[in-house]
């Protein structure tokens, strides 16, 4: 039988390349037709389908699709440290040991030289909802993802064999990431800052490109607590929500971390500026009582808030190279994380903690 599903470019995706997929569930199925929804662009290409088969009652028939990106920007940023790879590497061998809810993978495979493909199920066909990039989420919302959060960190803060076995996540692919990250980082952060206008106070200019220019010691700070695996991009784009509560999707950038990071990304980005001055000190002992309970470490309380103000730093950086490159997000939404990654960071002192702008 061809198990071979890795396709290119969305019109590969034929009534054959779908029967694969069925087969490897229901072998006596049927494909007879498939109809693409929609195509989108990004880090990944994303294709939404409808598949016509005769066990409707069994498999979903409305599928997700990621393959590699077609845009060649942002191909040429997120091949070369194989983000689509990791992706699929998770949810081959972490997803059935991660607590949190995950989509429903279908199939996803990577073969060398070739490329990458994941297919999932399409939240819609069992009555979830995807989250999108500009959501402003209440503190209730805030709390149940915080849970999430916390079952994820405190699932794998004890699980160093199991991480250690994932070559995937070994120190070479981190290195990748870290030199491209330092090539990139100066002159997107100067043509993001550029963009963004007015969403960003000019004090805060200067110290965000003495970030950019001095990225790898600022990443040697920010990643010196690694001790769990993190989602490392949650922003209210990247969940969907169910009758249980909020799930996590686009696992490209998972990484060995410090949950706390997970933290400051997904407060600095989801949450209304307002509310997240009144409640972030609750919040992050809600976290932090949440880790306790689902079995991690005892996060000390003083130091969990000076990490969090340091990661927030993060959140400006992806927001703005996101805004830089073009065609990753959709931008409205991007430009409304952007305004308040970088309220969170000017509230927070956050570029100061880093030694940035004396």
């Amino acid at each position: 039988m061809n198990n071979h599903i890795v396709v290119r470019h969305p019109r590969q995706l034929t009534p054959q390349w779908a029967q694969r997929i069925l087969r490897r569930s229901i072998p006596h199925a049927t494909v007879s037709a498939v109809e693409i929804e929609s195509v989108n662009p990004g880090t990944t290409t994303r294709t939404a389908l409808t598949v016509e088969h005769d066990a409707s009652a069994e498999y979903p028939r409305r599928w997700f699709v990621k393959t590699p990106a077609l845009l060649l920007k942002s191909r040429l940023i997120t091949a070369l440290p194989g983000l689509l790879q990791k992706e699929i590497h998770f949810y081959n061998g972490l997803a059935r040991h991660s607590p949190p809810n995950l989509p429903q993978v279908l199939a996803a495979q990577h073969r060398f030289g070739l490329g990458s493909t994941l297919v999932m199920a399409d939240l819609r066909e069992s009555g979830q909802t995807p989250g999108q990039v500009g959501d402003a989420l209440t503190l209730t919302q805030a709390e149940a993802v915080l849970r999430e959060l916390a079952k994820l960190h405190a699932g794998f803060s004890g699980k160093s064999a199991l991480l250690q076995a994932q070559t995937w996540l070994n120190p070479f692919n981190a290195k990748i990431e870290l030199a491209l990250g330092d090539w990139l980082a100066p002159p997107l952060m100067r043509r993001g800052l550029r963009r963004a206008g007015d969403l960003i106070p000019q004090d805060l200019h200067k110290p965000a490109l003495e970030y950019a220019f001095n990225r790898r010691r600022m990443m040697r700070q920010l990643t010196a607590a690694s001790n769990t695996l993190v989602h490392h991009d949650c922003h209210p784009g990247n969940l969907f929500w169910t009758a249980d509560g909020p799930g996590f999707l686009d696992w490209q950038l998972v990484r060995l971390g410090e949950g706390v990071s997970d933290v400051a990304y997904f407060l600095a980005t989801a949450l209304p500026s307002d509310l997240r001055r009144e409640h972030e000190r609750a919040l992050l002992d809600y976290y932090r009582a949440a880790v306790s309970a689902f079995g991690g470490p005892e996060l000390p309380r003083g130091r969990t808030f000076e990490r969090y103000r340091r990661h927030v730093a993060y959140a400006v950086e992806a927001m703005v190279l996101t805004l830089a490159v073009g065609d990753l997000m959709e931008e409205a939404g991007n430009r409304a994380l952007i305004a308040r990654a970088a309220t969170a960071a000017a509230d927070l002192q956050t570029f100061a903690a880093l030694g940035c702008g004396d």
